[in-house]
């Protein structure tokens, strides 16, 4: 069987950073206009304040201490409370193919990959900024790849699902090399008037150069040793937004047209869904959670990544085993378990395994088990 690689990955970060004290201000400011707005009816006991966030209560909650962002000077305007990116023309670069671009190149010189070179594009991530044509053709045009390129869409577990598919196509002998490009601008759906989720999201891009282990020229490679992927129907996370919205004349700004989640449902259902995918796949490897010098899990929250791990491992991670970039970039939904992985995988020893792992809405979680060539 074709043995597959990852040669290169690159990150591209958004320039402007938003850390929770400076969020908790503009949220706080936006509650104290809406408290004196309706302050007969809560006089009334017709209407309930709106309580104030903190930043303890969002580093408790998710462990979250700042993020990054396309735009901060919107989401921090208490009268706007989302960002501003302007409209591009047709004839312009799209926001998400000039992310791309960013870290699709960085990928691409760390593998030592020219973009000719390249087979397939996938553009995989939560959000596409429009329809049609697709955002993986036209960074492909800008890039100068070959064969073909596509968009999908499996929310938290889009990067590691590309992944399966692209690792499944090089074995296949379809292609010989394959870019996986995670664009996610998750700051453009999260509600920053919801107090239980406005600390969350961040936005960040990420990419992953795959190709057949005979064309590798990278000093650094990582062998895909197996990629398992599940999905399972839930509620618990959701967003309606969608093209029907203005048939159905739903109202386009609702609260359900942007990111909604019942949170410790998710914890709760989530958790044991993912460590069980991950023991699974790693007993049909013959491998055992005790081999595991790596865990780049998906950056949602520290406390289920804190408990993934432990029934992954069979004991609390060591500092570095699991690391935590959260803290730091907050969830960038697909993007997380790569910036994960290619800010810490430089310091694996030949044989060293580990896992990337996502899982998020859907619900869908996927593992993809490598091995440090």
């Amino acid at each position: 069987m074709t043995e597959v690689l990852i040669t290169g990955t690159g990150l591209f970060t958004p320039e402007h950073a938003i850390d929770n004290e400076a969020l908790v201000a503009s949220f706080n400011a936006w509650v104290d206009a809406e408290n004196v707005r309706h302050a007969a009816a809560i006089e009334a006991g017709e209407r309930e304040p709106l309580q104030h966030s903190s930043s303890e209560f969002i580093v408790k909650a998710s462990g979250i201490h700042s993020r990054y962002v396309l735009d901060a000077a919107g989401i921090l305007d208490p009268e706007r409370m989302r960002p501003r990116l302007p409209s591009r023309s047709n004839d312009e670069p799209s926001v998400q193919c000039e992310m791309g671009l960013i870290a699709a190149r960085q990928a691409l010189e760390t593998a030592g990959v020219a973009p000719g070179d390249i087979d397939m594009v996938i553009v995989a991530c939560s959000n596409l900024e429009r329809a049609y044509p697709a955002v993986a053709v036209e960074l492909q045009a800008q890039l100068g790849t070959q064969g073909h390129a596509f968009d999908m869409n499996v929310a938290c577990s889009s990067a590691t699902f590309a992944i399966d598919l692209a690792a499944c196509a090089i074995r296949g002998g379809n292609i010989r090399r394959a870019l996986v490009v995670n664009p996610e601008i998750c700051s453009a759906h999260l509600n920053f008037r919801d107090r239980d989720s406005h600390f969350i999201f961040g936005d960040a891009c990420t990419a992953v150069v795959l190709e057949d282990a005979e064309l590798a020229t990278a000093s650094v490679r990582f062998e895909i040793l197996g990629t398992r992927l599940a999905t399972r129907f839930s509620n618990a996370i959701r967003n309606n937004a969608g093209f029907l919205n203005r048939v159905t004349d739903s109202d386009p700004l609702a609260s359900d047209k942007l990111f909604v989640q019942e949170g410790r449902r998710v914890f709760k259902e989530v958790c044991p869904m993912v460590a069980a995918l991950i023991n699974d796949h790693l007993e049909s490897l013959g491998l055992g959670g005790g081999e595991l010098s790596r865990l780049w899990l998906h950056q949602a929250n520290h406390h289920m990544n804190d408990l993934i791990a432990r029934r992954v491992l069979g004991h609390d991670p060591k500092p570095g085993q699991a690391p935590i970039i959260l803290d730091r970039y907050a969830n960038t939904s697909s993007a997380g378990s790569i910036i994960a992985f290619h800010l810490h995988h430089a310091d694996l020893a030949s044989g060293e395994v580990g896992v990337v792992c996502s899982f998020g809405a859907g619900y869908s979680a996927g593992c993809v088990v490598v091995r440090r060539q």
